[in-house]
């Protein structure tokens, strides 16, 4: 004969492990492989293409980006110089939180899955915000770079 509380946990750890089962990578899951990427510039209106082949003709602008690789971005626009800015792909504290339920729940794929689909990173700079300058504002700015380079002083050996 079977009492109720047995019958009770026993139900609990069927579902239990039916949850376990279909929830093999928590972050493909919960945050998928993909996110939305903006970049923005000042002056508003560039053309921006990225190195992976996404493009737009006038920021602001989105793109629906895979979370697994970084990539360079291009922003341009006519009467300025073209900033080129690298966009990286890390490990996130959601993706860090996704593979804790795969550590949870004991699954091994889902960590595997989580890792190689790119669920587990974010993007980075996101947004990504571009000032564009023009050439008289770059050569400006490239001078008092210098400037403040040759004012710093010599680095002294030491004992």
């Amino acid at each position: 004969m079977t009492s109720r509380t047995f019958t009770r946990f026993g139900v609990r750890a069927v579902a239990l492990a039916a949850v376990a089962i279909t929830l093999p990578a928590c972050a493909t899951i919960t945050r998928g492989s993909s996110q939305d990427f903006t970049v923005e510039s000042t002056p508003p209106g560039a053309r921006v293409s990225t190195s992976n082949g996404f493009q737009c003709d006038s920021t602001p602008c989105t793109f629906r980006m895979p979370r697994k690789n970084g990539f360079r971005v291009t922003v341009s626009r006519e009467g300025y110089v073209s900033q080129e800015v690298e966009v990286t792909s890390g490990v996130s504290g959601g993706g860090a939180a996704g593979m804790a339920g795969n550590v949870v729940f004991g699954g091994v794929i889902g960590a595997v899955v989580d890792g190689t689909s790119g669920a587990m990173k974010d993007l980075s700079p996101n947004p990504l915000v571009v000032v564009l300058l023009t050439p008289a504002e770059q050569r400006a700015a490239d001078a008092e770079r210098a400037r403040a380079a040759a004012a710093q002083p010599a680095p002294t050996a030491g004992n």
